[in-house]
């Protein structure tokens, strides 16, 4: 069951979300785009991701988790495999808000049904929560990072609607497994009672500091291909480089377990932005193959742990019944900070004439959630 959820993360957010930096390059070059619009089509998935999010927390109310899983799933790959049959901004900006819309549904409530998993073992439900973010996130950013650049280097960059509609094609291929798995456990709807109540205020600097990840990270994950493009690095440095990439997140949960497990507070979530923060700098900072490498070493281990941060501290400090809601509400803090990151990434890039500078904007931005990130304390109503 935790094998299909993770197949399910793979397309919705390793293939959903971040497909789109490999490509930006090739669609960049072709379209003639500045760095703003490049970042638009993100901004466009992000702003598809709030209404996803808000619409999950209201219909889990009514509709049980499991199927607006497998509903958002169906739907998200069907997008990506729309995505690639027309080259128009319109069609492209439609099917991006579209994948958003159902990736969110499908991801936000991937998080309830793995936090019902091992429910009398705290330390292999940490482990389920992380290899569901780290593993299926991962794995999908090393296929398409194996393949895509190649790809590309290969049939030059018009080829890229090609690439979509591989993705959308290996997507249907997740499909069975992660389908299988949702209706395995037909959790309930969440209804909305008294005692579901989530305590928001004190819930402040956790949300906070995962809306500074929303801001941040994503920016790393836009235009790092486009950066080392302007860098001259080849095709095949640039699959090295997401292909340790998406290794590390898929190794990440093992990292991170442990903290997971021993800490209801705001401290994983803090440490995980700072690491996420030092990733993003460490290309402009020191601009060379081996530094490359180690940023994405540091970042991969880091960036997919956010949201196992947020969920295990939802699972540690809530009622069951309050998990989902408690989840999506996190999801739609951290959908309406990423809407901001790629287009204003891409304005900065645009007056400095440079996108690194934006990849340093984006890890003060990240140290920031970090520090507020730690003034969360355990809520102690678990």
């Amino acid at each position: 069951m935790l094998a299909g959820l993770t197949l399910g993360v793979t397309v919705t957010n390793g293939f959903a979300r971040f497909a789109y930096g490999l490509l930006l390059p090739a669609m960049k070059s072709e379209m003639g785009w500045n760095y703003a619009q490049a970042g638009w089509l993100n901004t466009a998935n992000a702003l598809g991701y709030i209404v996803g999010a808000v619409l999950t927390m209201v219909l889990i109310r009514r509709i049980s988790p499991s199927r607006l899983f497998a509903f958002g799933l169906i739907a998200t790959t069907l997008a990506l495999f729309a995505t690639g049959l027309n080259t128009a901004l319109w069609w492209q900006t439609a099917w991006r808000i579209l994948a958003g819309i159902f990736g969110a549904m499908s991801f936000s409530t991937a998080g309830a049904l793995t936090a019902g998993l091992f429910k009398d073992d705290r330390r292999r439900n940490a482990l389920a929560i992380a290899i569901l973010f780290g593993t299926g996130g991962g794995f999908g950013i090393v296929l398409v990072g194996a393949g895509l650049p190649l790809m590309l280097e290969v049939y030059g960059p018009g080829a890229w609607p090609m690439g979509w509609l591989i993705i959308g094609a290996v997507s249907l291929l997740f499909l069975p497994l992660g389908l299988w798995a949702a209706f395995q456990l037909r959790p309930p709807a969440q209804k909305q009672t008294s005692n579901a109540r989530l305590p928001l205020r004190r819930m402040l600097p956790e949300m906070a500091g995962y809306a500074g990840f929303g801001l941040g990270y994503i920016v790393y994950l836009t235009f790092l291909s486009a950066w080392m493009t302007e860098q001259a690095a080849s095709g095949y440095f640039i699959a090295l480089v997401w292909i340790v990439l998406g290794a590390c997140i898929s190794f990440s949960p093992l990292v991170w377990r442990p903290i997971l497990e021993r800490h209801a507070s705001g401290l994983p979530l803090a440490m995980i932005l700072t690491c996420i923060a030092v990733g993003s700098a460490l290309p402009v900072v020191l601009p060379n193959g081996p530094a490359l490498l180690i940023s994405a070493v540091v970042f991969g281990l880091s960036v997919f742990m956010a949201p196992g941060a947020v969920t295990s501290f939802a699972r540690q400090n809530l009622p069951p019944e309050s998990w989902g809601q408690a989840i999506s509400l996190f999801t739609v803090v951290f959908a309406v900070a990423q809407t901001l990151g790629p287009y204003g990434a891409g304005l900065i890039g645009d007056a400095f004439g440079n996108i690194g500078i934006s990849l340093l904007v984006a890890a003060g931005l990240l140290l920031v959630g970090a520090f507020i990130a730690l003034l969360q304390k355990p809520l102690h109503t678990g």
